[in-house]
């Protein structure tokens, strides 16, 4: 049960909104001024404060700046209670970190509707996401709903590629997210020399390119198809329209995207100096993260030995070496030219 701390100096209206709230599921502390319930959310540390701006001993404003100071309670959602309307309250308010306002008078629906979106918000912000493109739908889901999740692709312009065809290549300027309704997609980097290096895949259900419309800048790596896709196009306009419409997905997609920078550099650091069978294990048990089988499931990963051997960073004869060794230990099954995982535990031992 959620606790949602209520200040306000008028008695009836105080237990008014307090018997909406309880009515709605929720626990409710009351306080009759700004210092006792200063105090009071110190104390419960409640999941919410709605609070009145202007009040004896001590105001709205001076709550917030109050629970500002303080860590354990600083990044409580905070909705204002005022029956003023001046522009410059309402400036004031939101600069100072409020998460919303209810202007006096207010219906009971409003109340339930301002507080659960709030609740939820702060939920979406407190809780971790995987920093893969799994996480990244699963935060939009939570954030927008499954209607707009989906909406966001529905009907949009459909291209279809070729095995190898080109979508986006490095150093060119985004203004599209990519989302892949068919086949599979991989991104890569290749040096002067040719050799390429597979950053990350992408399959149905996934979108991609959207780290260099985050970042402002050119893509830092090219896109392929790496057999028959089908990839709607979404225009880099719509996914900024969500983005600035709803704060918590650009805050998470900033973490996720922290995260991604750390899990690079990881791989780069297993690249130079990894033995051949770290590389291997290493590649086989980020494919099985990123897809995420059901328990008891095993990963089938159906790609080329080339594809494999450039996510592991190694070559392909190297590669088809190392994955008959692993099949002798029965780490891995073959079976029509997918491998199988066996036993994730040993291939991740390889690793210790």
């Amino acid at each position: 049960m959620k606790t949602i701390l209520l200040i306000e100096d008028n008695e009836e209206l105080r237990e008014n909104t307090a018997d909406i709230l309880a009515i709605a599921g929720y626990q409710v502390l009351t306080a009759e001024n700004g210092m006792t319930g200063f105090e009071k959310l110190l104390e419960h540390q409640p999941d919410l404060v709605i609070c009145d701006i202007m009040m004896p001993v001590l105001d709205g404003f001076g709550v917030l700046h109050l629970m500002q100071q303080h860590e354990a309670v600083k990044d409580t959602p905070f909705i204002f209670l005022t029956a003023k309307t001046e522009r410059a309250d309402f400036r004031k308010g939101m600069g100072m970190g409020a998460d919303d306002y209810l202007t006096k008078p207010f219906s009971g629906t409003e109340l339930w509707e301002t507080v659960a979106n709030r609740l939820r918000k702060a939920d979406i912000r407190r809780k971790e996401f995987p920093s893969n493109l799994q996480g990244m739908n699963s935060l939009m889901y939570e954030a927008t709903g499954k209607g707009t999740l989906e909406g966001l692709a529905e009907g949009r312009n459909t291209d279809k590629y070729r095995k190898k065809q080109v979508i986006y290549t490095e150093g060119n300027h985004p203004t599209r997210l990519f989302f892949v309704q068919k086949g599979k997609v991989k991104t890569c980097k290749t040096n002067d020399q040719g050799k390429e290096l597979v950053l990350d895949i992408y399959a149905e259900g996934d979108f991609l390119g959207y780290n260099a419309l985050l970042e402002g800048t050119i893509y830092k790596e090219t896109a392929v198809a790496m057999e028959e896709s089908e990839i709607a196009v979404i225009p880099a306009s719509d996914f900024q329209e969500l983005l600035n419409n709803n704060h918590e997905v650009a805050a998470q997609l900033i973490k996720m995207l922290a995260k991604n920078v750390t899990d690079k550099e990881q791989q780069l650091l297993g690249l130079a100096y990894n033995s051949l069978r770290k590389k291997v294990a290493e590649a086989l048990l980020n494919l099985l993260k990123k897809y995420n089988p059901p328990k008891g499931t095993p990963l089938v990963i159906n790609i080329s030995r080339e594809n494999l051997a450039n996510i592991a960073g190694t070559a392909t004869e190297s590669l088809i070496r190392t994955l008959g060794d692993f099949r002798d230990e029965q780490l891995i099954e073959i079976k029509e030219g997918a491998v199988v995982i066996l036993n994730e535990k040993k291939l991740a031992n390889i690793l210790a």
